[in-house]
């Protein structure tokens, strides 16, 4: 890799690297598996050897023993031995790491940041009881049931734990809303808060629909059928699917999705394990969208069942693949919850596309599994075709006489370099400290009356404009946070954009965000330019 290309990639917005790791220790998570499973308990003479030396440890080690916590370790250590996907949970973590794929919890309903040591309101999540009750983004919780949040090093797992709790209990809030003289006191009734994974889905023009999927959870389908009827109400004809940075989630979601764009007995996936037998599953001809053009989006971080629906979409030849190579994970894990609570997501087969590749990457001792985006860097695969690395004895072939390879991903059929243009300095310290997507709540908090005069978010981007007033606002309020950095409104088309979308997702969340970021998004425009040829 040259200098120049490791220098553009060290500007490029730390804020990438988080996510990209975070996708991909989500894909370690979430995997694909079917839900639940069973064990049988069998006696051999290794698992008695096991039980064995716990029992002869607990009884006759020099000091005392924590064997909750020996037994825990030697289970995690047994499972490391198997393959990156195959993990234990412990059972007070089981409700959290299960959440994001059962699509719900109990709370009141809202996503919060902490600024400033004050809890934030960023959106109430639609359909929650904070929602229905009025609660607005840019609010700010300074009490819950009478003890003060604000100002005392309130932490996010403190917030956690005083606002979820069951279903049909009450919990107190006291909100300090602009514009109010009091304090507004709020009783929320918990209930069910649904968990979405289809972040949005809008026509990007009289004929392109978009939608953005950011995991594959039990809700999935449901959300993504709801957006595409409404896309084919506005006059859709071709459809981009944006799957980049989803980590993967259910087969059966996954499965569902692929099988509204592929006609009747086109084989979407088949799975098989060595106590497994093969289990195919094919297009039902029921789907929804089986003729209009079709662009599936992927990058690195796009794993698991994202691999699933791009791998079905282009083995079958019904559309195109465009970005850059996804992770590479072929496994399919199975979770068993124990006796006590916990439960162990194993992996019990592997899944194949329907040319019969597995796109599972190596995982072997000589294979640094958890190091390959750095390799993916130094390699310069993030920028050039040329240097994706393909194993040519995994090559196969698709009926319509494309080559494709398995082994490690989904490599594109149309590749989009890694964007390292260097955000200006002042925009990229923004992000850093987190002072703009704050001073987008204030503003929308300012300004809820002027929010509230657009029709939706698509009448609020066509007819708002950021002023270099606004701008300047921005600046005194970045110096006051201590952001050191500046610069003046010509050079900052890319951060008035950015701010522009944050502002319009405090009021319309994901339908209001992402058609305003994905104007400067090459990867999308590439995908509009090809579908309009």
């Amino acid at each position: 890799m040259s200098d120049n290309r490791l220098k553009l990639f060290i500007y490029y917005p730390i804020v990438l690297a988080f996510v990209l790791a975070g996708g991909i220790y989500l894909g370690s998570i979430l995997g694909v598996g079917y839900l639940p499973g069973t064990i049988t308990e069998t006696a051999t003479g290794n698992s008695k050897k096991i039980s064995n030396l716990l029992n002869y440890v607990m009884e006759e080690y020099v000091d005392t023993v924590d064997m909750d916590g020996l037994t825990e370790s030697t289970i995690v250590s047994m499972l490391e031995q198997l393959d990156p996907h195959s993990y234990y949970i412990p059972a007070k973590e089981l409700d959290a790491t299960n959440e994001p794929l059962e699509g719900n919890f109990d709370g009141i309903g809202v996503e919060f940041n902490i600024i400033n040591d004050t809890i934030v309101v960023v959106a109430p999540i639609n359909g929650g009881p904070s929602e229905k009750l009025g609660i607005r983004s840019g609010d700010r919780i300074v009490s819950i049931e009478d003890s003060t949040v604000a100002g005392t090093g309130t932490t996010n797992k403190d917030v956690i734990s005083m606002l979820r709790g069951k279903r049909g209990t009450k919990v107190k809030v006291g909100i300090f809303r602009r514009g109010e003289p009091e304090l507004l006191t709020f009783n929320i009734k918990r209930d069910k808060i649904p968990i979405y994974s289809v972040d949005a889905g809008y026509m990007v023009n009289d004929k392109v629909g978009y939608i953005k999927i950011s995991r594959f959870a039990a809700t999935t389908y449901d959300e993504f059928a709801e957006k595409l009827d409404n896309l084919k109400e506005a006059g859709m004809k071709s459809l981009i699917l944006d799957l980049r940075g989803n980590p993967g989630g259910y087969l059966t979601a996954a499965i569902d999705i692929s099988d509204e764009f592929l006609t009747e007995g086109k084989l979407i996936v088949y799975t098989e394990g060595r106590a497994r037998p093969k289990e195919s599953a094919f297009a039902t001809g029921k789907g929804k969208f089986e003729k209009g053009k079709l662009v599936v989006l992927v990058d690195e971080g796009s794993a698991s069942a994202s691999e699933i629906v791009s791998g079905a979409v282009q083995d079958n030849d019904r559309g195109t693949i465009i970005g850059r190579r996804t992770f590479g994970k072929g496994l399919v894990q199975e979770q068993v919850e124990l006796a006590d609570g916990s439960a162990v997501r194993l992996t019990i087969a592997r899944y194949y596309t329907p040319t019969g590749r597995c796109i599972q990457r190596p995982y072997g001792e000589d294979d640094d599994y958890n190091a390959d985006f750095i390799h993916r860097v130094e390699s310069g695969e993030l920028y050039e075709a040329d240097s994706i690395q393909v194993d040519e004895s995994e090559k196969f072939v698709t009926p319509g006489g494309k080559v494709v390879y398995g082994g490690g991903g989904i490599v594109p059929d149309v590749f989009v370099p890694l964007d390292t243009t260097p955000l200006t300095k002042f925009h990229a310290e923004l992000l850093r400290s987190g002072v703009l997507r704050e001073f987008a709540l204030n503003f929308a908090a300012e300004n809820r009356n002027l929010l509230d005069g657009y029709d939706d978010a698509l009448d609020f981007d066509a007819k708002f404009k950021l002023t270099e007033k606004h701008f300047n606002e921005l600046v005194d309020y970045a110096k006051a946070s201590d952001v050191k950095a500046s610069s003046d409104f010509s050079k900052e088309s890319e951060l008035i954009n950015n701010l522009k979308a944050l502002i319009a997702r405090s009021k319309w969340n994901g339908d209001g965000f992402y058609p305003i970021i994905n104007q400067k998004d090459k990867t999308i425009n590439m995908a509009i330019d090809l579908l309009a040829n």
